[in-house]
């Protein structure tokens, strides 16, 4: 009588052999933990943008029905927001300008978080101070915009002389809430920027960079929506 018998496939020379059963599979999910792994910050901010999110998309959701739905005849954006420059008006250059100093300061923020992975604080907070200037200067052209919508085309949240009333009350809506995002991102970075020259986050190996500058890098990101739907429709 011959007794059959399976052969046993053993590895070949110079390879791990896989592991199985159940330590193969706690193997398998600790790699993959380790792989995916996400700084409790990081994980935070990204919850926090991710509904404010909603918040945005219900904002310009809201406007884009208001502004379809409407029979009143809508302001002409070039018109409202031209600037007058030497007795010429140009149109949007008030906008434009904002628009540049704001995605610039993408640019920026991009660098200061290059030179916060690689531990120098000193050009990293110099490069977020930056970044907090020209975020205060798009604030301050904001209120400039602000100021002429009010006081010299008469245009309220609650009223519109030269055309449709929602107009009012939608654009001071989603720009003043954009704005407010700003004017609290400006705040962020110079703080984190103070705690860096003082040596705050040595030991954190200046993760706090990275997650501010997802939340700079957001603030620019919906302000393209706003330009694209309130400017440029």
């Amino acid at each position: 009588m011959t007794t059959s018998t399976t052969p046993l496939h053993h590895a070949p020379p110079g390879t791990v052999a896989p592991v199985t059963g159940w330590s193969g599979v706690v193997k398998d999910w600790s790699s993959d933990r380790e792989a995916f792994a996400v700084p409790w910050s990081k994980a935070m901010m990204w919850i926090f943008l991710v509904s404010d999110t909603f918040v945005f998309s219900c904002f310009l959701i809201g406007y884009m029905t208001v502004r379809t739905a409407t029979v009143v005849p809508w302001p002409n954006a070039s018109v409202v927001f031209g600037l007058n420059v030497g007795g010429v008006e140009v149109p949007l250059l008030l906008i434009a300008l904002m628009t540049f100093v704001l995605i610039s300061s993408s640019g920026t923020m991009a660098m200061a978080v290059h030179f916060a992975n690689r531990g120098d604080r000193i050009n990293a907070a110099t490069l977020m101070c930056v970044t907090a200037v020209m975020g205060e200067i798009f604030v301050g052209m904001q209120g400039y915009e602000w100021s002429k919508l009010i006081l010299h085309e008469g245009i309220r949240p609650w009223g519109n002389p030269i055309g449709a009333p929602q107009f009012g009350s939608s654009f001071f809506m989603i720009t003043g809430f954009h704005g407010l995002h700003v004017t609290a991102g400006v705040i962020t970075l110079l703080t984190v920027a103070i705690r860096m020259l003082r040596g705050r986050y040595e030991g954190s190996g200046y993760r706090i960079v990275e997650v501010v500058g997802l939340y700079w890098h957001f603030v620019d990101l919906v302000w393209v929506f706003i330009f694209a739907l309130f400017y440029l429709w």
